[in-house]
């Protein structure tokens, strides 16, 4: 029997259906399998830069500074860059980022193969590469609701979640396959090639809705702007605290290894099959995200204390069993959360101000880790593995509690 226009969606068909929403686009549909691409790349060179940063120091505290070098700028421009996002079309700063990528990309490559791996020029291309990625990551948030509109835009960012979850896969396995066989000047050279997919989809894209822009006046006016309205904003308020503790969940490769190795006492194979865990266990958060409808505060106030609980529960695992499926519950829990949370802080932004709010959420997650992080492996290092990965789950529901009259449903 075929359902006719008149007949109600079931529950389960209108979920598919919202998420599949921002696939009936054809220029999202682009968009999303050049993401993918470069997603994969970047992922890959991050995984070989830790990796080499490792060998040639020898120190697990190098990983911190070339934390502070990937993602500090964020944290010191990002209202900057959001001003600059929210005034430019952002399909044209897209390209231009994109290209920088591409082109810092191949300077890892090239170097690495002509002289050899050097510390000081990993970590000065490393604070290019943050550079770039600060202006960049806002820009391809707001971006997609240049495609794809306000309604939606949960879907949008459901999706994009499941492209990281198997960039997460893929990029890692491209990044051990090429060290292996080619050499770290590969996998650099696979990120730079995966930038081309994306640039590609730019020159055929043509959003629909308009570029909101306040050209009149000056951008350090508008990055003040930007933080007086998160100021302003009680739900913007109380979710930039709680971006920031997410950020040390996802910061994986700084609290997992002592857990794996202190806590466990499981060797790399159990490593891998953490982080597996966590992978596939996000597949379904992203696609929960996707399906859900419209964001709501009370929805995010759940999804984190659900978070916080799984991390919680994962630290407190006596074996490797409890642990792995400790670690799945993370994963679904987790990019359920903060594809919800940041798809909220979206819709619940000015159009104009979207930019802005976007680079703090970006400042918020990533921009802070070169010290939670800091202070999350002094933990783990001189108090114990286990404190230390809990204190991500810890931080979270301290954040959520903070937060919850600003999330109080008000419909």
């Amino acid at each position: 029997m075929t359902t006719t226009a008149a007949e109600p969606l079931s529950a389960p068909r209108r979920s598919l259906a919202r998420m599949g929403q921002a696939l009936r686009g054809r220029d999202f549909r682009i968009w999303f399998a050049g993401q993918l691409m470069s997603a994969s790349g970047a992922l890959a060179q991050g995984v070989v830069l830790s990796w080499m940063v490792y060998r040639l120091t020898g120190d697990a505290v190098w990983l911190t500074v070339l934390t502070a070098c990937t993602w500090g700028p964020t944290l010191l421009l990002g209202p900057w860059a959001g001003a600059l996002v929210d005034r430019s079309d952002r399909r044209r700063l897209l390209m231009v980022t994109q290209a920088l990528m591409m082109l810092l990309g191949l300077a890892l490559a090239v170097t690495t193969a002509l002289f050899g791996p050097h510390l000081w020029l990993l970590l000065v291309l490393a604070t290019g590469t943050g550079l770039v990625a600060t202006v960049d990551a806002p820009a391809r948030q707001v971006f997609v609701v240049d495609l794809v509109g306000t309604g939606a835009v949960a879907s949008a960012v459901g999706l994009w979640e499941v492209a990281l979850n198997a960039s997460r896969v893929i990029g890692p396995g491209a990044a051990g396959a090429l060290l292996n066989f080619g050499g770290p000047s590969w996998a650099f050279a696979f990120n730079a090639l995966g930038y081309l997919a994306p640039l590609l989809a730019l020159t055929r894209l043509r959003p629909a809705a308009p570029v909101d822009r306040t050209a009149d006046r000056p951008p350090r006016a508008d990055a003040r702007g930007g933080l007086a309205y998160a100021r302003r904003s009680p739900i913007i308020r109380g979710l930039l605290p709680m971006s920031a503790a997410s950020g040390l969940i996802f910061a994986m490769n700084l609290t997992v290894p002592p857990l794996v190795d202190r806590a466990l006492h499981l060797g790399p194979g159990g490593y891998g099959l953490l982080m597996a865990a966590f992978g596939l266990g996000g597949l379904p958060g992203a696609l929960l995200a996707a399906a859900a409808p419209a964001p709501t505060p009370r929805r995010v106030r759940t999804l984190a204390v659900a978070t916080s609980v799984a991390v919680l529960a994962t630290a407190l695992a006596p074996n490797a069993f409890l642990a792995v499926a400790g670690m799945a519950a993370v994963g679904v829990t987790s990019i359920w959360f903060i594809a919800t949370a940041n798809t909220l802080a979206q819709l619940r932004s000015a159009p104009e101000m979207r930019g802005r709010v976007m680079s703090l959420w970006g400042s918020a997650m990533t921009g802070t880790l070169p010290f939670t992080g800091l202070g999350v492996t002094f933990v783990a290092q001189h108090v114990g593995a286990r404190t230390g990965f809990a204190l991500a789950g810890t931080a979270l529901l301290l954040a959520t509690a903070a937060a919850w009259r600003a999330l109080r449903p008000r419909d």
